[in-house]
């Protein structure tokens, strides 16, 4: 069985290019890093004496520097290329984790998260530009899902072992973070002088003005998707509360139900995109929108440990069969001259859902109950399917390409979720 499915994993991976790999495992160093973000609000709170609603405004606050940064990092790989952008968010972060780490007074750590969520977040719609960059049109959803595999991988290290180094000394969750960043950056400048060049403009389609916001389709997946992460984000505010208050569960709980999540994303989602490379890309979408918002709607309608993982598998099959494609979509709309304004105009849905998710979600679940909360979540996934599949009809009248199909004979309606 495990031959078989490294087999698998094998033929899922072969023919993509060396600086993708190259790109996967920069991303993967530097999430393993990620410690600092998770345990954020619990540092404010025990070891700077912020009271709750406080810590949350903090985190809002970083969010709404990751709004900044997720734009200019977009912008910017256009401009000035993605290597730059790459390194300058690595070694910019660094410096910025170390920094917050030291501050005391409050307007201080308020300015330092600010700047630190702006060059930090910057990375990600760079790094989406690079692997866009470096891989053929028809392997992009391979390249972006492997690159969510590496992600997926640090991070199944870096809040472990966060969580390990809080217990000893909140400061060393801003050593590591800075460590592993400066680590990225110079594993990155290391591998290549630079990043692949572009191809030779070669337009499937024409965005109107070049802007992304131009492109009313695109427009449309960027308000959908912000919408999915409006209950993707709850994972950072109203889900913990329910686990805690519904359930009981420890925070230790918490954790092994949250690496249940990233465990399967490392073990079955570049195997469920290699096989899923025939369908309409949309429809897969729509399809895992809708369980991602099921597993969280089902919450209150069972109890104990067993339970929770159930509903956990459910989301999580869900995010696999979308966050895994998206980026693939982005890419294909975007062609060959915008990628770094779309991938930012698309990371910026994520960035504004960070902002709000956890505020919204928690005012909810305080004046309504996870009753009301979460089924609401799952309404939200009827509608999100619904979205995506007459998306799908708009693309296929545009004679768009379709993310993940490097052929005609994959967009065949036969062949469709």
């Amino acid at each position: 069985m495990i031959g078989k499915v490294l087999a698998s994993y094998r033929r899922a991976f072969s023919g993509l290019p060396k600086p993708v790999w190259i790109l996967a495992f920069v991303a993967f160093v530097n999430r393993s890093g990620t410690m600092v973000v998770p345990f954020l609000v619990l540092y404010l709170t025990e070891a700077r004496g912020y009271s709750a609603t406080a810590a949350g405004r903090m985190l809002a606050l970083y969010g709404l520097g990751a709004i900044l940064g997720t734009y200019l990092g977009g912008w910017l790989s256009d401009k000035v290329g993605t290597r730059r952008v790459l390194l300058s968010s690595l070694w910019s972060g660094a410096g910025a984790f170390l920094l917050l780490g030291f501050l005391r007074e409050r307007w201080a750590i308020a300015c330092a998260a600010f700047f630190l969520s702006l060059v930090s977040e910057a990375f990600r719609p760079a790094l989406a530009t690079a692997t866009a960059e470096a891989s053929p049109p028809g392997e992009r959803g391979r390249a972006f899902a492997l690159n969510r595999l590496a992600v997926n991988i640090g991070m199944s290290f870096g809040p472990a072992a966060g969580g390990f180094l809080a217990q000893i000394n909140y400061f060393w969750l801003f050593i590591a973070d800075a460590a592993t960043s400066f680590l990225a950056g110079w594993v990155l400048l290391r591998s290549f002088r630079k990043l692949p060049v572009r191809p030779a403009p070669h337009e499937t389609k024409t965005v109107p003005g070049g802007s992304p916001w131009s492109d009313g389709p695109f427009v449309a997946l960027i308000c959908l998707m912000t919408l999915y992460g409006l209950v993707f984000f709850q994972l950072l505010g109203a889900y913990p509360l329910t686990l805690r208050g519904q359930f009981g569960l420890s925070e230790s709980w918490i954790g092994i139900s949250l690496a249940v999540n990233t465990v399967c994303i490392t073990c079955f989602e570049m195997l469920l995109v290699h096989s899923l490379r025939r369908r309409d890309p949309y429809k897969v979408i729509g399809l895992g929108s809708f369980l991602l918002c099921l597993g969280f709607a089902l919450l209150p309608f069972g109890t104990g440990r067993a339970y929770v993982i159930f509903t956990v598998l459910i989301w999580t099959l869900g995010e696999m069969l979308s966050l895994s494609i998206v980026s693939g979509v982005v890419a294909e709309r975007a062609g060959n001259s915008n990628q770094g304004r779309f991938m930012g105009a698309f990371a910026l849905s994520f960035a504004v859902a960070f902002v709000a998710a956890p505020l919204l979600g928690t005012w909810a679940y305080q004046n309504y109950g996870p009753q009301i909360l979460w089924p609401a979540c799952g309404v939200l996934g009827i509608a999100l399917w619904i979205g995506f599949n007459l998306l799908s009809r708009v693309a296929a009248r545009q004679s768009l390409p379709l993310a993940s199909h490097p052929n005609p004979e994959q967009t065949s309606p036969s062949n469709a979720v």
